[in-house]
């Protein structure tokens, strides 16, 4: 069935997993058209500044996601342990249980970091200081907060490594289940979350 492409956020889905699979670098733009199903020049028009603006919209249209389905909820949590919890169902639906690249991962391991440098930093310190806002709400302290932070999203990102390098999605599964056990241990009181700092 042709795909139906009414504008430029109709189009996304489809550039990230070019970019998913073949990186920045080889993603031409011939791949590109067809995989939207579009024209040059139609695609030009959505994106007057080419392959560089497609994959800075793709990260922007990632972002978006993470920040309405996982991050905000991190932020502001009624029950934090909940909340941490709904983070990684979220996550193993997103990665489909490490089956999908993590494209900002991938991006910050290529040649084309330093294109999306900012994109790629704000949207991992975004998810560190909303883990460790639930985690301070759940009675953690803030710089034990966020280090565990840290230490959980290097998990998530290693484990999707992994468990694509195996072809073995229970790598992924598992990991997600250890580390929200690992963070997710009882702690005296729940302070009020602040803001955190920028960790180093």
């Amino acid at each position: 069935m042709p795909r139906i492409v009414a504008q430029r956020s109709d189009t996304l889905p489809a550039l990230a997993e070019v970019f998913r699979e073949h990186g920045y670098e080889g993603a031409s733009l011939a791949l590109l058209t067809k995989a939207t199903g579009l024209g040059k020049g139609s695609l030009y028009h959505f994106f007057p500044g080419g392959k560089e603006e497609m994959a800075a919209a793709v990260l922007q249209h990632i972002d978006a996601w993470f920040e309405t389905n996982v991050f905000s909820t991190l932020r502001r949590p009624d029950d934090p342990h909940a909340a941490i919890a709904q983070m990684f169902q979220a996550v193993e639906k997103y990665f489909l249980s490490g089956r999908r690249v993590c494209l900002v991962g991938a991006v910050a391991l290529s040649d084309s970091r330093d294109r999306f440098g900012e994109a790629v930093r704000s949207y991992f310190q975004a998810w560190i200081d909303a883990l460790a806002c639930a985690l301070m709400q759940s009675g953690r302290k803030r710089e034990d907060a966020f280090l565990l932070a840290q230490h959980t999203v290097a998990g998530i990102q290693g484990a999707i490594v992994l468990a694509r390098a195996l072809d073995d999605t229970t790598v992924f599964s598992r990991t997600l289940g250890w580390l929200e056990n690992q963070i997710c241990q009882p702690s005296a009181g729940r302070p009020a979350c602040e803001t955190g700092p920028q960790t180093q």
